[in-house]
């Protein structure tokens, strides 16, 4: 008996000294299963809008408040990382749409180009409406691609003011759906709190552990003016100056930034400034189409380029040239985008003093939603 514990405890020993010899120096014996990026995490959003008759008001909340709302969500850290921020669009209840399809439009997949998404907001119109809150949630967990990461901060807002029992799709199936997927459901009732109740938006909340909520989408988007306001947008038109278009679409993308930055200003001067900090914070990416972000991707390089899609200035440049143009633009656009950062935490707290008691609808209960859920997953804000 001794001896077969013996000839046991040797094969172990030489079982063990194989393996570790097999394992070249700094390779883990556990791998990871995701392993390609494992400590990004995203902020997940997908925003769905009641576009029937009556919503005009909360259009054109979204629209005014859209940049505020990126840059609280820009503060946010997960383990001391800044997540990315990812929104997803859907419209619901509008008379244009497809019967077929429940009267549902998915309009922007889960993405990172915050133009296409204040784009989509300035081009949704109302009408009609037949407004089906089981139908667009479930559509929105079918169509969109929530990832597997735990860590995530997967969300839901659906606003509207029907009640959350109509279409063939019952709300509680599609919240149940939502919570398999560890998606949370929020709902923002616009009109009268207790009639939302009623109407059953809580209960649709209440399924997921999500939040409940009633705003004026009527109310006018409160702004306050800074003494910061005008060297911050000054600084914008030295910003756009720092991004060199290329590919297909290249010129496209550049003419739908600058329509993004007239559409803010239409607002008002201070969202115009809103609209700029995001333009100097880590949210906001172009590298489909902007050289500069391009050039920081692991799958880039200068060989795939085609000169004839670069700007005229730089078609006769060298490899070694075009570098040493792009890294210019990059210490340039870094150099602007910290002096925004220091102008922004000076214009915030000037603002946080000034501000009046009331709160702007969507982003005050969009904020506050997504702090409260972000917490339970140990997000934090600086």
């Amino acid at each position: 008996m001794k001896t077969l514990q013996n000839l046991i405890m040797i094969g172990l020993f030489i079982l063990t000294c194989s393996c570790k010899a097999d394992v070249p120096k700094g390779i883990a014996l556990h791998t990871p299963i995701n392993s390609e990026n494992p400590t990004k995490h995203f902020i997940k959003v997908a925003l769905l809008l009641d576009t029937s008759n009556s919503m005009d008001g909360l259009i054109d909340q979204a629209k005014a408040q859209l940049w505020e709302i990126v840059n609280e969500l820009s503060y946010a850290k997960c383990r001391n990382e800044q997540p990315d921020l990812q929104i997803a669009l859907y419209e619901y209840g509008n008379d244009d749409l497809s019967d077929s399809d429940g009267y549902v439009r998915k309009i922007l997949a889960f993405t990172e180009d915050l133009d296409d998404v204040s784009k989509e907001l300035f081009s949704l119109t109302t009408n009609g409406g037949s407004e089906y809150c089981g139908t667009v949630i479930q559509a929105s967990l079918n169509k969109l691609d929530w990832g597997k990461d735990a860590d995530d901060l997967k969300m839901i807002f659906i606003a509207g003011n029907e009640p959350f029992t109509q279409g063939k799709i019952n709300y509680k199936d599609a919240a149940s759906n939502a919570k398999e997927k560890g998606v949370v459901v929020n709902t923002i009732f616009c009109g009268n709190y207790e009639q939302g109740i009623s109407s059953l938006w809580q209960d649709g909340a209440r399924i997921t552990y999500g939040d409940y909520m009633a705003i004026n989408h009527n109310q006018q988007t409160v702004y306050v003016a800074s003494p910061y306001d005008d060297i911050i947008i000054q600084l914008n038109l030295k910003l756009n100056n720092t991004y060199i278009p290329y590919g297909n679409f290249g010129r496209k993308k550049i003419a739908i930034q600058a329509e993004q930055d007239s559409n803010a200003a239409a607002y008002s001067k201070a969202n115009a400034v809103s609209r700029t900090v995001t333009k100097g914070s880590h949210l906001y990416k172009n590298s489909t189409w902007d050289l500069v972000d391009a050039e920081t991707e692991d799958d880039f390089s200068y060989d795939k380029l085609k000169k004839e899609e670069l700007p005229k200035a730089l078609q006769g440049k060298s490899t070694a040239e075009l570098k040493a143009y792009v890294s210019k633009q990059r210490t340039e656009r870094k150099r602007i985008q910290v002096e925004i950062k220091d102008l922004n935490e000076k214009r915030r707290l000037f603002v946080a003093s000034n501000r009046a008691e009331t709160s702007n609808g969507l982003e005050s209960v969009m904020i506050k939603a997504i702090k409260k859920q972000a917490e339970k997953k140990s997000y934090s804000w600086n």
